[in-house]
């Protein structure tokens, strides 16, 4: 595999993200306003999976306040949440920013997957102790490791930011050692990572949709689900859930991308612009995402929800549960998507 190729410049010195935001693919009407305007008016069209209150729709929506502000006008992002672009499929929604019939996006590495499986490397179990480590190691080597990834599929790695850490709510008791997962229905995005690491710890993952979680709950057909906390707090978990349990086992990112053929399109001067409300956009959010979950975590509390933040020692017979099976899987995405983000592969037996 080519060796991060297409590092973008603006890497270096963002907290998080980098590169650049992209123009008029799909519906981007660019025509010049004359010698007097410093930008081309432009009109770019944004999908992200989320909805109105979940990260990437408030990113983007940031970012197009930005960029709007900072081109007098000229330059127009329309935000689209909960994938409307693509009839709620974030599969489909992905492809329309491949094929151009998109401009822009926001989605999580976990999404990004379905295009290539290597782009889920960062959400191995516990690779990151913070959002601050995990900044860091994106803001470089992972992120050019993304750019790399992403070039292959005709898209532009413009930056990223805190999907957030996922946690566990469930419905039977509280969860502080494996003992307590045995036996419990978990629902999980439907990712190799996932269902090797909770059949690992023993529960019972069960891969369902998102919007089917909360009625599975409600009737029984799941005892708990894992995501992160404004997530859990937006589907209203705690009105079917009891415990919860931070453990930060898993690190997630939204990526924003752009149709590389759009981007490549856009004067140097327009690139420079998107790049720093880009950065700036995504800063944001990571801010947003830290200060809002302790906030959330005391109003899982005020609303009955039982908390337990696992401690580093808690936390060790889980991580030796899972050594040797996340072995194999680091084995399968290789040495290169491993060191680019730091993940420890002691004992892993690399076929290259």
């Amino acid at each position: 595999m080519k060796r991060y190729k297409r590092v973008l410049a603006v890497l270096a010195g963002t907290t998080m993200i980098v590169s650049s935001m992209t123009a008029c693919g799909s519906g981007g009407d660019t025509k010049s306003t004359g010698s007097n305007s410093e930008y081309p008016e432009l009109n770019l069209s944004m999908a992200v999976n989320g909805t109105d209150t979940q990260i990437d729709t408030q990113v983007g929506q940031k970012l197009a306040e930005l960029v709007s502000e900072k081109s007098g006008g000229n330059i127009t992002i329309d935000v689209f949440p909960n994938d409307t672009l693509a009839g709620g499929n974030a599969t489909k929604g992905i492809e329309y920013v491949c094929a151009g019939s998109t401009d822009l996006a926001a989605y999580a590495t976990s999404t990004l997957s379905a295009i290539d499986p290597l782009l889920n490397v960062a959400t191995m179990p516990w690779i990151f102790d913070s959002y601050e480590e995990a900044a860091e190691v994106i803001a470089t080597t992972g992120g050019e490791y993304y750019a790399d990834e992403l070039d292959d599929k005709g898209l532009t790695y413009l930056g990223a930011f805190h999907n957030g850490f996922r946690q566990l709510t469930n419905s039977k008791h509280a969860v502080t050692k494996p003992d307590d997962l045995k036996g419990l229905k978990i629902r999980i995005p439907g990712s190799e990572i996932y269902m090797t690491f909770w059949q690992a710890v023993g529960a019972s993952p069960t891969a369902m949709s998102w919007s089917e979680v909360f009625t599975a709950i409600q009737q029984g057909t799941i005892d708990g689900q894992e995501n992160g906390v404004p997530i859990t707090d937006s589907a209203k978990m705690y009105e079917v859930q009891k415990y919860l349990t931070l453990w930060n086992y898993c690190y997630d990112a939204d990526l924003v991308i752009a149709n590389s053929k759009v981007w490549d399109s856009l004067d140097e001067k327009t690139q420079d612009l998107l790049k720093e409300c880009i950065a700036e956009a995504c800063e944001w959010g990571n801010d947003k995402i830290v200060e809002d979950e302790k906030t959330l975590v005391e109003k899982f509390k005020d609303n009955g929800m039982q908390v337990d933040e696992l401690t580093d020692e808690q936390l060790e017979p889980f991580k030796e549960l899972i050594k040797e099976p996340m072995n194999e899987i680091k084995a399968k995405y290789g040495k290169d998507a491993c060191e680019a983000f730091g993940i420890d592969t002691e004992g892993v037996k690399f076929s290259n």
